[in-house]
């Protein structure tokens, strides 16, 4: 599992990590130290927690919205590496591709498919 900072994204701002930055986070999606005060802070209170019940987008222009399309991307690669880690170790633990897809709500197939083209066909080529 890849634990190197340099290699994450904040999910909720998109600063890039380095080898010296500190997240919160799981399941691939990652906060930095900023973001984790931010709303620490905002949640503290329900007075505060109301300055954020609106969706950010509602006040955003065009050219924000645009701006912000790559940041998601590059989140959605995260976990989706996060996951393609976690099916990988699933493997490494001999559990079946049907175990998988099953967990992931997909069949057998669907999930050999998927993800036996990464790292994982080359150390658990059995099905």
């Amino acid at each position: 599992m890849d634990f190197n900072s340099a290699n994450k994204s904040c999910s909720f701002c998109g600063f890039q990590g380095t080898s010296e930055t500190r997240f919160a986070g799981g399941l691939g999606a990652m906060m930095c130290v900023d973001c984790l005060e931010f709303y620490h802070h905002k949640f503290s209170s329900p007075e505060r927690l109301e300055t954020i019940s609106r969706p950010p987008w509602d006040e955003m222009s065009d050219t924000e919205i645009l701006a912000k399309l790559p940041l998601i991307a590059d989140t959605a690669t995260q976990v989706n590496g996060f996951l393609g880690e976690w099916v990988q170790m699933a493997r490494e633990r001999h559990l079946s591709w049907a175990e998988i897809g099953q967990a992931l709500g997909v069949s057998r197939q669907a999930a050999w498919e998927r993800f036996a083209g990464s790292k994982t066909r080359k150390s658990n080529a059995s099905a």
